[in-house]
């Protein structure tokens, strides 16, 4: 998994592509996104599957700012980034979520 980070000279965006490996994906048909920049919601962020078998998105965040986030792989299945720039107990109570600061 990778995160990477991409501010934008032309206005206050921080690009930020998320990646999930395909091993980590565990044969998903379906991975999304979620996180507070969208509510939680499972349906507003799907990721896209690569040929290599990965999943990638790249979505536009505020700078300046920390977000919380997981992987959602479908069935209740939900994971953390390998390398989260910190992670913080989840408000359901059932572990950590992924840390973004952008």
């Amino acid at each position: 998994m990778s995160l990477i980070k991409k501010h934008l000279k032309t206005r206050p965006v921080c690009k930020t592509t998320f990646t999930i490996a395909a091993d980590a994906a565990q044969d998903s048909e379906f991975v999304w996104l979620i996180g507070d920049f969208n509510n939680w919601e499972d349906d507003t962020l799907p990721m896209k599957k690569k040929k290599d078998g990965s999943w990638s998105l790249e979505i536009e965040l505020e700078p300046g700012r920390e977000y919380q986030f997981l992987y959602h792989l479908g069935d209740k299945c939900y994971i953390t980034d390998d390398a989260p720039d910190a992670s913080a107990p989840n408000p359901f109570g059932t572990g950590e979520n992924s840390i973004i600061r952008t």
